[in-house]
């Protein structure tokens, strides 16, 4: 029954999600916010939603070890996993916007601040609030930088309707409803499966409800790929994971204080750094194809062998 429990809660994490991104472009579009900002802001917090909500609610219940890993995890497949199979399946990409000239300080600054604060072990309420902090400074930057407006690679027929702020709210709210309900369930069923197959918490957390939380980034990201928009598709990861290491984990702490392991949980870390400092080689050197793409499922394979080994 957990196992259908899980995959059903699964379901509404990722249907809850869709709704929220969707009526999120439509908000972007009524105010012509360019294609990364849209998915560095609105597309990224909406597909981290079920990040916040699965890690806010095993703190909640006192499973800091499972939010940790949530995180740590949904940061690993977001770059590795979704970027990699966007890099593979991409025919051209050509950003726009210059990447790693004005957004790789986001992809260092959150994993710097995160592995200093975990020097003792714990992620306390102070840290919580720096890293929400941290959050409206990200945004501040990405609203004054970009001046771009927005234009083509957009859903057509969302430019089409007319915006209707009753009814974008009512879907915002079902949308919020099924992601937080849907983690209450996934928290509940995932740890019965763990204790059923004497798997840990932190493995859990780092596969099965990271991978799952995942999807909602990785469906958005070929969707934008797929329609020739490669600065939603970066912005939505790079978005996504400064809102994991911020309102995630710093929400989560100002629940309850986050307690890690650092000697269990050292081989996951050193691979989100790998992972985090790939894509900047990536940006660095515009490597969006089968090479990058090749690289990141690389640091994946070998995650995940060492994880299940």
């Amino acid at each position: 029954m957990d196992f259908i429990i899980f995959i059903v809660a699964m379901g509404a994490l990722v249907y809850g999600a869709d709704f929220i991104i969707k009526e999120s472009e439509r908000i972007a579009l009524h105010f012509n916010i360019s294609h990364f900002v849209i998915g560095a802001t609105l597309i990224a917090f909406g597909t981290s939603l079920p990040e916040m909500a699965a890690s806010m609610m095993a703190s909640s219940q006192g499973k800091s070890d499972m939010a940790v890993a949530n995180v740590l995890g949904s940061v690993i497949f977001n770059i590795s996993l979704v970027l990699g199979i966007v890099f593979m399946i991409a025919k051209s990409m050509n950003p726009k916007r210059d990447l790693f000239a004005k957004d790789s300080a986001w992809i260092v600054i959150p994993v710097i601040v995160f592995i200093i604060m975990i020097q003792d072990g714990v992620i306390g309420r102070f840290d919580g609030l720096l890293f929400l902090l941290m959050m409206v400074s990200y945004l501040i930057f990405l609203f004054k930088d970009s001046k771009e407006d927005l234009e083509g690679g957009i859903d057509e027929e969302l430019a089409n309707e007319k915006f209707n702020w009753l009814k974008t709210m009512i879907l915002l709210a079902i949308g919020f409803t099924f992601t937080i309900g849907g983690a209450n369930f996934v928290i509940e069923s995932g740890t019965n499966i763990a204790r059923i197959f004497g798997v840990s918490e932190w493995l859990i957390g780092l596969f099965l409800i990271s991978l799952g939380t995942s999807l909602p980034e990785l469906v958005v990201s070929i969707v934008a790929i797929k329609k020739g928009n490669a600065d939603m598709s970066v912005g939505n990861i790079i978005g996504s994971n400064v809102a994991n290491f911020s309102m995630v984990l710093g929400g989560s702490s100002l629940i309850n204080p986050l307690t890690i392991d650092l000697a269990s949980s050292q081989f996951d870390i050193l691979i989100m750094i790998g992972a985090s400092l790939s894509l900047l080689f990536i940006l660095a050197n515009k490597l969006y194809n089968k090479a990058g793409s090749i690289f990141l499922l690389t640091i994946l394979a070998l995650f995940i062998h060492h994880s299940l080994a």
